[in-house]
């Protein structure tokens, strides 16, 4: 337990956010707000970590930094974009598979579910301050570098996005312009080199094991709660989604290629 104990510590607090992030869901019958909590959850983890630090290493200060910088800026474009919008479309359909009765399962198969998931990987951040070696080693330094470039990367997208959507002229076209001409989700490729980087922050730190943390985030910006949920429909929604899809990576960004 006293190995175990420090880890799940931040545990309860995140339970606790999720509560309190459900309660002002089910007020405004909108689940998509969960989103605006997510980064939230691991700032939290790397906040606790990192007051439990009677001296805060280099990497320490860095790994809050990147989280504090990356988490904020995430959760306040997010509440801009949704807080009056209606709800996404992808929590319409887990409403309507799970009725009746959402409202209280929405507590744990949305948000409870939710907040576990950035318990685990947010477990390199909590690596990573709480690391004993004092010096920065190549690693850390790469991470930081990393970690830097996935947040400049995704802030740009989602600015690109977010003035692209801003033009009522836009309304059902297919944003493929900036970043977006060369991966059609460049904020989720961002995302991934920001869980990258806070891995090989963890890496300096000693802990390689938490390995699994990017490699999940990945798989799920990749094939699950990413592009592969997002792109199940948008075709339906936006009309010539089909030629940009064929003209663009889904991921990895690249140069466009000739049907």
């Amino acid at each position: 337990m006293n190995l175990i104990g420090p880890w799940l510590a931040p545990l309860p607090a995140m339970l606790g956010l999720a509560v309190l992030a459900w309660a002002v869901a089910t007020l405004r019958r909108n689940v998509g707000l969960v989103d605006i909590v997510w980064s939230l959850f691991f700032l939290l983890v790397t906040g606790w970590h990192f007051a439990m630090q009677t001296t805060p290493t280099p990497r320490a200060q860095i790994a809050l930094g990147l989280a504090l910088i990356w988490g904020l800026r995430l959760a306040v474009y997010l509440a801009a974009r949704n807080w009056n919008a209606p709800e996404d479309h992808r929590y319409v359909a887990i409403r309507a598979r799970n009725q009746p009765g959402f409202t209280v399962k929405s507590l744990y198969l949305v948000f409870g579910f939710q907040a576990l998931l950035a318990f685990l990987l947010s477990l390199p951040l909590a690596a990573a301050v709480r690391g004993a070696d004092a010096a920065l080693g190549v690693a850390g330094f790469a991470g930081a570098l990393l970690g830097v470039a996935g947040l400049l990367y995704e802030a740009v997208a989602d600015a690109q996005l977010a003035a692209f959507r801003r033009d009522p002229a836009n309304r059902r076209a297919v944003m493929n312009r900036g970043l977006w001409a060369h991966t059609r989700h460049p904020n989720y490729f961002g995302e991934a080199l920001v869980a990258w980087g806070f891995y090989l922050l963890a890496v300096d730190g000693g802990a390689a094991w938490t390995v699994f943390a990017p490699v999940g985030m990945t798989l799920l910006l990749m094939r699950y709660t990413g592009v592969g949920l997002l792109e199940q429909d948008i075709g339906e929604r936006r009309p010539g989604y089909a030629e940009y899809v064929a003209c663009t990576n889904a991921f990895f960004p690249g140069p466009r290629r000739l049907r």
